[in-house]
C-alpha cells in the first residue's frame, strides 16, 4: 500500500500533477468494472499503460486511490471521492454540448428587454409566447419603464435590445433604431363618471383632477400640447405618476381622469369599472422602435426574438391595413 503524505493539497493540484481527461475516464471506468484490465479494455488501452496512468498519479497525489487485490480494484475513501468528481466533470462536459447547440440556435440563454408599456402588453407578449413555443428554456426578462430610463440602461449592457424611442441628446449613431409605429392614447375614467354620459369636450374635463404621467413624459406632453391647441389651459390639478397602475387605481376610486394608450386601455381599462372617453382628436405620440447597439454582438436568443417581432409586425401591417402602426422600415439613426 502507498504511504500517505500528509502535505495539503493546494488549490491548482491538478494543474501540478497534469491531471489528464484519460484520468477521470479511467477513475470512472475501475469504479464500473473494479477490474483494471477491463478497464483498460473499455478505454481501448492496454492494463500495463492503465496501471502506469494510476501509478503515476497516485504518487504525485502521495495517496492510494485503489486498494488491489486478487480479484480486481475496490476505491478507497480518496478514490471514491476522485470517481465523484470525476463523474461529475465527465456528465458537466457531455451537457455541455447540448448546451452549446441549444445557444447556437437561440434555444436556452437569457434575454434581457427593456420596453415602454404598450409594446409589453401586446406585441412583446406574444412574441415572447411564440420564441417559447420552440425554445421553452429560453429566459426572458423585460423591464418595463420610459424610454429616457430604459436606453441609457442598454447602452450601459443591462438589455439586449429596447423597444423605445432614442431620447433627445442621446448620440443616435450609436444605435441602431428600427421603427415599429406610434402609440394611439385615450382619456379613461372611472365607469359612472359624470363625463362618460356627455360628448367629448376638454373644457369640462379641466373640472375634474388627473393622474398623468411625470412632467416631460411623452404622454403628459401630448396631453398639454393637445389643449394649448385648442387655446385651452392644460389641466392643474395633477397627481403625477409614472405607473399605470397606480393611476387606475386612483381612477378607480375618484372621478380623476388619466391617459394611457389604447392598446393599455383594451386591456386593463373594461366594463364595467372603466369607460374610455370618446375624443374626437387623434391622440397619438411619435412612433417607437426596436433599439440595439450598433457595435454590439446580440446573442442567438436575443436575435431569435428580435426576428420573431419582425415576422410579428410584418404580420400585423399584412393584416391589419387600417391598424395605427406606422408603415414599417428599417431606420439607421
Amino acid at each position: 500500500m502507498k504511504a500517505h503524505s500528509t502535505d495539503p493539497l493546494p488549490p491548482d493540484w491538478f494543474l501540478r500533477v497534469r491531471l489528464k481527461f484519460r484520468h477521470l475516464q479511467l477513475f470512472v471506468a475501475l469504479d464500473d468494472h473494479r477490474n483494471l484490465h477491463r478497464a483498460a479494455a473499455r478505454l481501448g488501452m492496454s492494463q500495463p499503460a492503465a496501471s502506469k496512468l494510476l501509478g503515476d498519479l497516485e504518487h504525485l497525489l502521495g495517496v492510494s486511490l485503489f486498494e488491489r487485490h486478487s480479484r480486481g480494484v475496490t476505491p478507497n475513501w480518496y478514490g471514491e471521492s476522485l470517481i465523484r468528481h470525476a463523474r461529475g466533470m465527465l456528465t458537466s462536459l457531455a451537457q455541455a454540448s447540448d448546451e452549446i447547440n441549444a445557444l447556437k440556435e437561440g434555444n436556452a440563454g437569457t434575454v434581457s428587454i427593456g420596453t415602454v408599456l404598450a409594446p409589453a402588453v401586446t406585441l412583446l407578449a406574444s412574441a415572447v409566447e411564440r420564441v417559447h413555443r420552440d425554445s421553452p428554456h429560453l429566459e426572458v426578462n423585460i423591464d418595463v419603464g420610459v424610454s429616457r430610463n430604459l436606453v441609457p440602461r442598454l447602452r450601459d449592457g443591462e438589455f439586449d435590445f429596447a423597444i423605445a424611442r432614442i431620447p433627445s441628446g442621446m448620440p443616435a449613431g450609436d444605435f441602431v433604431f428600427e421603427e415599429i409605429g406610434e402609440e394611439a392614447l385615450c382619456f379613461v375614467c372611472r365607469a359612472g363618471h359624470p363625463l362618460a354620459k356627455d360628448a367629448f369636450d376638454l373644457i369640462p374635463m379641466l373640472g375634474y383632477p388627473w393622474v398623468l404621467q411625470p412632467p416631460g413624459a411623452l404622454m403628459r406632453q401630448r396631453v398639454e400640447h393637445l389643449f394649448l391647441h385648442h387655446k385651452v389651459a392644460p389641466p392643474q390639478r395633477i397627481i403625477n405618476t409614472p405607473d399605470i397602475y397606480m393611476a387606475l387605481a386612483m381612477v378607480d376610486k375618484s372621478d380623476s381622469i388619466t391617459v394611457t394608450t389604447r392598446e393599455v386601455a383594451d386591456l386593463l381599462c373594461t366594463q364595467p369599472r372603466f369607460a374610455i372617453l370618446p375624443s374626437t382628436d387623434a391622440l397619438s405620440v411619435q412612433p417607437f422602435g426596436l433599439i440595439s447597439l450598433r457595435e454590439r454582438r446580440m446573442s442567438p436568443g436575443a436575435a431569435k426574438l428580435m426576428s420573431t417581432l419582425h415576422q410579428m409586425i410584418r404580420e400585423r401591417r399584412t393584416h391589419e391595413p387600417s391598424t395605427t402602426l406606422a408603415h414599417y422600415s428599417d431606420v439607421t439613426l
